[in-house]
């Protein structure tokens, strides 16, 4: 158990704490095109998000899979200034938009999972099963991205509702934001 517990700790930091700003953002950026009332479909795409991360985690522990960190560390901010510019380009197309952030969180949370893939390759290769420390990591991460867009959604209904801010400006609004402080971490970051 206390295994389960460590696992799910640092699920939670890789996304709550300061140094997750990446991760962070990405999931504003996914989410800002929803309502509360699209609670369910927020959940399956952090899921999905998560479904990705797992994917890559696995992969990495069990060495099928390994990127060097130069690249990841460029192609994690390229995921979010792509994710801010569909959300700004298909503003207007709102069910499509939805649905293709659904697809982004599954596809980018593969490269996203590679940003810790390195760590988790050292700590968790070194435990006799791998099963119960994926799954509190994983956890964990479920549990602090829960946390993040309970935050998002609470900012957001305040906005709309109490300040009547129009909906697609919260959404250009925040999608352009992101796509600056991302597009500059990637310029940053570019590996060649």
């Amino acid at each position: 158990m206390n295994d389960f517990l460590f696992y799910l700790n640092l699920g939670w930091e890789h996304i709550i704490s300061l140094d997750a700003l990446d991760h962070q953002l990405f999931v504003l950026v996914l989410v800002a095109v929803f309502a509360v009332k699209d609670w369910k479909n927020i959940f399956w795409i952090i899921t999905a998000f998560t479904i990705g991360h797992s994917i890559t985690l696995a992969l990495s522990v069990f060495d099928i899979v390994r990127v060097p960190a130069k690249w990841v560390e460029f192609l994690i901010p390229l995921t979010i200034v792509i994710t801010a510019l569909d959300n700004i380009l298909m503003r207007n197309k709102q069910n499509n938009l939805m649905k293709m952030n659904f697809y982004l969180a599954l596809f980018f949370g593969l490269i996203h999972g590679m940003g810790f893939a390195n760590t988790a390759r050292m700590m968790i290769a070194n435990e006799q099963h791998i099963f119960v420390p994926l799954l509190g990591f994983n956890i964990g991460l479920e549990l602090g991205q829960i946390a993040v867009v309970a935050g998002i959604l609470i900012i957001q209904f305040v906005l709309l509702n109490l300040f009547k801010v129009n909906r697609k400006d919260w959404i250009m609004f925040i999608s352009s934001g992101v796509f600056a402080l991302s597009l500059k971490m990637t310029l940053e970051r570019i590996p060649f």
